[in-house]
């Protein structure tokens, strides 16, 4: 006898909520996670009462109301605004682009100022048909904007010289004409004041979780457990890599604590210059306004991802996204399993879009 409705393979974002809604219509679930704990990539671990984001930062932001009002239920959200900083040599930067960065950058006080010495950088390098990502950026921010604050920050990420990269990953580049350094335009922003763990653990409920449990492992000895699955680890795994290989790019953290009260003066701070070998540094307790006498900081190295390295950023390029297709298409023969979250669907999710699309599945499956 089949023991659960669904068996959830991950305990991020996507399977707590779908484990949250499958409860409340009278479901039976069993969660497991790889991990040895729940919540993903928000996990987030009490060090010193700093409430210490693990897999760097996450800040939740929304303009979808059903998604704000939803998140709700499980955590009480404090008023942080993303407002980062960037370095560049001696020199430092608002971001995103704005009045307070291009006054910095060329003196300027006015929006009219701004946008004509950025006019005039564009037209001087006269690129009507951008063949790569540097010309691309340049195209958009000339080149003074490119130069210090995109060129170095984006070839650390992708492990490319911007002119090997291709120009479709930068689409756009906001430059916002106004003195204000709120980097996201959502009305709904924050994060939970008991740290992201406490959130899910709410969303999970009384819906058991087994821990350090590989899911394949799991399968073998368990075959029959439940009726459907619900996977949120990656697609290509799941199916044996019969149609190759998908790419990602990872991340290397590293975490120290200090004995000071404040390190940087912002929760993050990032370095565009190519020879620093962090994107940038986190300095956790701006996140919920702490006080403590001490700090914990944690510098983020992108890196090349290999096989048994922790996946973090689909490459949604032409190659990859056509061998993803390939893979819907098998996922599309198999209806007792749902796949999602960022590696089940191969796309770079922020939290309230994986929330949305947990629900959305949710809706799908109880129609």
């Amino acid at each position: 006898m089949r023991e659960y409705d669904y068996l959830i393979v991950g305990a991020g974002l996507f399977g707590a909520v779908f484990a949250h809604e499958a409860g409340k219509r009278g479901k039976k679930c069993l969660v497991i996670e790889k991990r040895s704990h729940i919540a993903g990539n928000i996990y987030t671990e009490d060090v010193n009462g700093i409430q210490v984001h693990k897999y760097g930062a996450h800040i939740f932001h929304t303009s979808d109301e059903e998604v704000w009002q939803y998140v709700q239920q499980f955590a009480e959200f404090n008023h942080y605004i993303n407002s980062p900083v960037a370095v560049y040599k001696d020199e430092l930067y608002n971001l995103p682009f704005n009045m307070n960065t291009f006054s910095k950058m060329w003196g300027v006080r006015t929006p009219q100022e701004a946008q004509e010495k950025i006019r005039s950088q564009i037209a001087d390098l006269n690129i009507t048909d951008p063949k790569n990502l540097e010309e691309q950026a340049l195209s958009l921010v000339g080149r003074d904007v490119y130069e210090k604050l995109v060129k170095g920050y984006t070839e650390k990420q992708w492990g490319r010289d911007c002119k090997e990269l291709p120009a479709f990953i930068i689409r756009r580049l906001p430059l916002r004409f106004i003195y204000d350094n709120n980097y996201f335009n959502d009305p709904y922003q924050g994060i939970p004041k008991e740290g992201y763990t406490a959130m899910v653990k709410k969303m999970l409920g009384d819906t058991p979780v087994l821990l350090n449990t590989d899911y394949f492992e799991f399968r073998k000895s368990h075959p029959d457990i439940a009726g459907k699955t619900v996977f949120t680890g990656m697609i290509d795994e799941y199916f044996g890599y019969e149609e190759g290989v998908l790419e990602y790019r990872s991340l290397r953290f590293e975490e120290e604590h200090l004995d000071c009260p404040n390190f940087q003066g912002n929760a993050v701070v990032n370095y565009t210059e190519r020879d620093i070998p962090y994107t940038r540094i986190i300095e956790h307790k701006h996140f919920t306004f702490g006080q403590q006498p001490d700090t914990v900081i944690t510098r983020e190295y992108p890196k090349e991802w290999k096989q048994d390295d922790e996946p973090y950023y689909p490459i949604n390029d032409e190659k990859n996204t056509a061998l993803y297709g390939k893979y819907e298409e098998l996922a599309a023969r198999q209806p007792e399993v749902i796949f999602g979250g960022r590696l089940g669907m191969y796309r770079y999710f922020d939290m309230d879009k994986v929330i949305a699309a947990a629900l959305t599945a949710v809706r799908k499956e109880f129609a």
